[in-house]
């Protein structure tokens, strides 16, 4: 299992389009993805309703854990795109 603690930068944070572009993202990998922020613990990152209830606003930290065959490239994937306020990374 791999961990990275991420800052958000979006001004709005992960609100609708923001979890589901981070969801699709996530779906792409075989690993299971979590997102954790403060007591909110182990939500699906391929969950929409579960990455929206974190309610992550700006300037929060946001934990992300994969674990799987390919959980190094899936938070480095996923942390990038958190770290740089959603725009999408090739």
């Amino acid at each position: 299992m791999i961990a990275e603690t991420v800052i958000i930068k979006n001004p709005l944070g992960i609100h609708a389009r923001p979890a589901a572009f981070f969801v699709q993202t996530a779906a792409k990998f075989k690993s299971d993805i979590y997102l954790s922020k403060g007591e909110v613990q182990r939500i699906n990152g391929k969950s929409v309703m579960g990455v929206m209830m974190l309610a992550a606003e700006q300037g929060s930290e946001v934990v992300i854990e994969a674990d799987g065959a390919d959980e190094a490239q899936a938070v480095g994937k996923l942390a990038a795109l958190l770290g740089n306020n959603f725009e999408a990374q090739t």
